[in-house]
């Protein structure tokens, strides 16, 4: 893992996000590739996703829908632990989108004259859930719960065919969606499934949703980019990263762990630390080596921690440590200072931040209680996680009575003339004719 030595020199956003700049994955790039994927599911539907399975996975998804006994049978069979595990995680999220769940509020802005904001829920989302190099429950319970504690009315999932399970989806996929009482759930990864969601795919049949959200690969998130506005999407949640700031007091070998929990994600992985103890940044390296070589997945770890993406960063104070933090606007951000709290007080952008060595980033993964899906690639700076507002629209509602209105109509008139849209305060006026 490469040491990154930027002391003496001043920190601006260009310098840290060119020295140490996420994996090179040209999402543009990608968009052009599936474009004629995206169109030929519009066109063609089920063919073109029998087509597109063979393909890429060669194998055979159909039937695309999964059949109530398969859920059923998924649940039968879960390991009673890991379903405790999945329903604690449940429970937490739950409690968390629950108190903060938007209220609507009404302003009196004059007598007689108010707006209401309330929110109103997306009526039907699609919700994806990867497949690949891991199997993730875990997303099952971060897109739906949500969904779910904002009142979307139809919920469905779609997930890879897995050959390993008879070319059906993962088992502990399909019991998680059945514990939250998900029943409509479809054979279909990567684009294509965005595509169907997006479309529809009436012969299997598919009716289309309204938006789209959840994590995925490079081809998933530029799916995401090109179908905006076809369907409203999340975020372009991209491959997982981590930033670790600490002091002197920071415990060495579990800023290793975390880092190798995070590159065991995907060979792009960033796992950054940054810090302005020399000693920590050896103590580190010296830790990873040793953690990196004992992991399951100890390949792809050693590929994300020496890409380019990764690096143990020394800046020239805490106070840059946090500067360096604010520029680079990970996904994830762990804080592991002798005084987390008042330190993460100077940080806005980040996904999440995760305060003090026992909120580790894995924690946040499964029984936080927070949301996994976040903000990647600096889209921290102006975008959240997936949340219950996610699902929330804000609608103003607005109601006068005829002296309300009358005490602004002249006022109205005055902007309605100077925009050159006499209509405008015609329509107004057009109330009081007469009276």
């Amino acid at each position: 893992m490469r040491i990154l030595d930027l002391r003496g020199r001043a920190l601006t956003n260009d310098l840290v996000n060119s020295e140490v700049p996420r994996a090179p994955l040209d999402i543009s790039k990608a968009v052009r590739e599936i474009t004629p994927l995206l169109d030929d599911v519009k066109n063609h539907g089920e063919r073109a996703l029998v087509e597109v399975a063979a393909r890429f996975d060669k194998l055979d998804p159909k039937p695309f829908r999964v059949e109530a006994h398969e859920l059923t049978r998924a649940l039968d069979t879960l390991k009673p632990s890991l379903r405790a595990a999945i329903q604690e995680s449940i429970d937490r999220v739950r409690k968390v989108c629950l108190a903060v769940m938007p209220t609507d509020t009404s302003v009196a802005v004059a007598p007689g004259a108010t707006v209401h904001q309330r929110w109103q829920p997306v009526e039907s989302v699609g919700l994806y859930v990867p497949g690949g190099k891991a199997v993730y429950p875990s997303s099952v319970v971060m897109n739906v719960v949500p969904a779910q504690v904002a009142g979307v009315s139809r919920l469905a999932i779609a997930t890879p065919a897995q050959a390993e399970f008879g070319n059906r989806p993962h088992p502990v996929v399909l019991a998680t969606a059945a514990m939250l009482g998900v029943t409509e759930v479809y054979n279909i990864g990567g684009p294509a499934a965005v595509a169907a969601f997006a479309y529809g795919v009436p012969e299997i049949p598919l009716e289309r949703v309204s938006m789209v959200t959840g994590p995925g690969n490079i081809f998933v998130a530029a799916a995401k980019r090109a179908l905006r506005g076809v369907i409203g999407i999340d975020s372009e949640a991209g491959t997982t990263e981590i930033l670790i700031v600490a002091d002197e007091s920071a415990d060495a070998r579990l800023i290793a762990f975390d880092l190798v929990s995070q590159a065991e994600h995907d060979e792009a992985a960033a796992c950054v630390l940054v810090t302005a103890d020399e000693r920590l940044v050896q103590s580190v390296l010296a830790q990873i080596e040793v953690v990196a070589a004992e992991t399951e997945n100890a390949t792809r770890v050693g590929a994300a921690l020496t890409g380019i993406q990764s690096a143990l960063v020394l800046v020239d104070s805490a106070d840059a440590a946090l500067e360096f933090a604010n520029f680079y606007a990970t996904e994830h951000l762990e804080i592991h200072t002798s005084d987390p709290t008042r330190d993460a007080a100077r940080v806005s952008n980040a996904g999440a931040l995760f305060l003090g060595k026992y909120s580790p980033v894995s924690l946040g993964d499964y029984l936080a209680g927070s949301n996994h899906v976040l903000p990647t690639g600096e889209q921290a700076k102006f975008g959240s996680g997936l949340g219950v507002h996610t699902f929330l629209r804000a609608q103003q509602v607005i109601e006068y009575d005829e002296a309300a209105l009358r005490a602004v109509a002249e006022p109205a008139r005055e902007f309605s003339n100077s925009e050159r849209l006499p209509a405008h305060g015609e329509a107004i006026a057009a109330r009081f004719e007469n009276k």
